[in-house]
């Protein structure tokens, strides 16, 4: 920090945690601020952006070095806010100690990471590391979450806000109108009122919108901008994406890689179906193996078909994760498919799709690569389906 000049003590920074929801809310957050005419960075899993532009990072919260570099570049570009993604290793390994805080925000916590932490215990203490006072001034938390009152038990007499959707809190929205596209509401901080239109479905994104909105609101940000900002954002890459419609079918793309983040999504969706839930998902390897299982069972649950297939096995063999997999989801469904080629999964989805279904491809969002054997091979969920779709509507009827 010290050879960088300090350049976190002449912004105004924001942490975001949490298990899911980082990413949204923090884009969220970005469009209100940019709404307000403020400069704006925000960091986190879909890299560095700033002023237009965006940087690869390889990691949720970057390393020290190369995190301090990053803010010294955002200040002396003129960024006054950086909106920054702060991860539960990141806490662990203290990469932002030291950094003033302005406001963090706690989304949720679920189930991931156990392949790291010891203990569902020790993932949650990393998280309100933090929260705590001398880090953070002001804590925007989830009120309708244990681990977000006992983040805002532990504080003591320090400032902290609650939003949610269930409890009362000091924020709190109203759902007047949802869809497959668009989710309208009524926005309440602190008896300031507003609508607001969000491009993306499901009561979890309301959940990021306040948050992103209550935060704003302790910047000191008007209730317009934040009516204006919450609006402007039209998607969130890989982020319950819509990709395109085909055979009057529609295809969306989720990072979704925990058992509750897929359910939220899938919920989502089949709430506003009238044919068929299909999901094209897998699970990471060398990372949490308890929770495969978990995410076959959600998909059994909650679709009429799976399609189980690879997402980035890194060093383990694809067919053991898949074993996994299967080991949960066949406790509640026989009603799947495996396909280990994750590009043969996606075409073999998208030949089967019918009128009124839809198709969710969950896992990787986002990503830009698949990870086999530490090699990270260029693989796009969203252009690879847009090709084969293509491709299919290209051949005629007698073709």
């Amino acid at each position: 920090a010290a050879y960088y000049g300090h350049p976190a003590e002449r912004m105004k920074l924001i942490g975001i945690t949490g298990t899911n929801g980082k990413t949204t809310t923090a884009h969220m957050l970005a469009s209100i601020l940019e709404a307000a005419e403020k400069k704006v960075g925000v960091i986190g899993t879909l890299g560095a952006s700033f002023l237009g532009k965006t940087e690869k990072t390889g990691l949720t919260t970057p390393d020290p070095i190369e995190l301090h570099q990053m803010l010294a570049k955002m200040c002396a570009l003129g960024v006054k806010y950086v909106v920054m993604e702060v991860s539960a290793h990141a806490l662990w390994y203290k990469k932002v100690e030291g950094i003033p805080f302005a406001v963090c925000i706690f989304t949720n916590f679920t189930q991931d990471h156990l392949d790291f932490f010891s203990s569902m215990k020790e993932y949650r203490c990393s998280k309100a590391r933090l929260f705590e006072k001398e880090v953070c001034p002001i804590a925007v938390l989830n009120g309708d979450e244990e681990t977000g009152r006992l983040f805002g038990k532990a504080r003591g007499e320090a400032k902290t806000v609650y939003y949610g959707l269930n409890s009362p809190t000091e924020a709190f929205a109203v759902v007047t109108d949802e869809n497959l596209y668009k989710t309208e509401c009524v926005l309440n901080i602190r008896d300031k009122l507003c609508r607001a239109s969000l491009s993306l479905a499901g009561r979890h994104n309301v959940y990021n919108a306040i948050a992103a909105a209550t935060c704003a609101r302790e910047l000191g940000i008007g209730m317009r901008d934040i009516e204006k900002g919450l609006f402007r954002l039209k998607s969130v890459c890989g982020r319950l994406e819509r990709v395109c419609a085909f055979a009057g079918a529609e295809i969306f793309v989720d990072f979704a890689h925990t058992p509750d983040g897929l359910a939220k999504s899938l919920e989502t969706l089949r709430a506003h179906l009238k044919g068929r839930l299909v999901c094209v998902f897998g699970c990471g390897g060398n990372r949490d193996r308890s929770k495969r299982p978990l995410m076959g069972e959600t998909v059994a649950k909650k679709c009429d078909l799976g399609i189980l297939t690879s997402d980035n096995p890194r060093y383990e063999d694809p067919l053991d994760i898949l074993s996994d997999i299967e080991r949960g989801y066949r406790r509640f469904s026989q009603k799947y498919v495996v396909v280990p080629d994750r590009k043969h999964a996606l075409r073999y989805a998208v030949d089967i799709l019918q009128k009124d279904d839809i198709l969710l491809v969950a896992g990787k969002g986002g990503e830009d690569y698949q990870e086999i054997m530490g090699i990270k091979y260029p693989f796009v969920d969203n252009d690879i389906i847009q090709k084969i779709c293509k491709e299919k509507e290209a051949i005629s009827p007698l073709g």
